[in-house]
């Protein structure tokens, strides 16, 4: 079953969010997850959508709202997707993206974009296989900005 989250659903979401986190950044920082989490859902910044078999939480997809200036209307940043490793290879990340992009629909908004992190190739394929596609204008480039001292 997929639903969306609320900010109920924290403490079942931050194991798998932290292990997502971990993946790519290193370390076990469950307070730093709870608190970014549940300050997105408070504050409505974000859309989780999760997973459950059996009452147990076995991922999470994430959505960040954009504009589009060129087509006045909303773009969904699919920024996190993550399936334990208990429940991989069962079709939950799909059901997960194919939930953000009725969302998508629902919420009229003008495209879905993800970023394809080039240390996992196979994603391109996973996200070709769900509809997406490379787009043809853009690259994106990241700059990552320092705290002030």
């Amino acid at each position: 079953m997929i639903s969306r989250a609320t900010r109920s659903d924290v403490d079942a979401i931050v194991p798998l969010f932290d292990a997502y986190r971990a993946f790519f950044t290193g370390g076990d920082r469950d307070e730093e997850s709870r608190n970014f989490l549940d300050e997105r859902l408070s504050r409505d910044e974000s859309v989780v959508f999760v997973a459950r078999t059996d009452e147990r939480t076995v991922g999470f997809i994430q959505l960040y709202p954009l504009w589009s200036s060129w087509y006045c209307r909303r773009i969904w940043f699919l920024s996190d997707l993550y399936v334990a490793e208990s429940a991989r290879k069962r079709g939950v990340g799909g059901r997960l993206v194919e939930r953000a992009i009725q969302y998508a629909r629902e919420t009229n908004a003008a495209s879905i974009m993800v970023e394809l992190p080039r240390s996992e190739p196979h994603l391109a394929e996973f996200y070709g296989r769900l509809g997406f596609e490379r787009d043809p204008i853009f690259e994106l480039a990241r700059y990552g900005v320092k705290p002030l001292p």
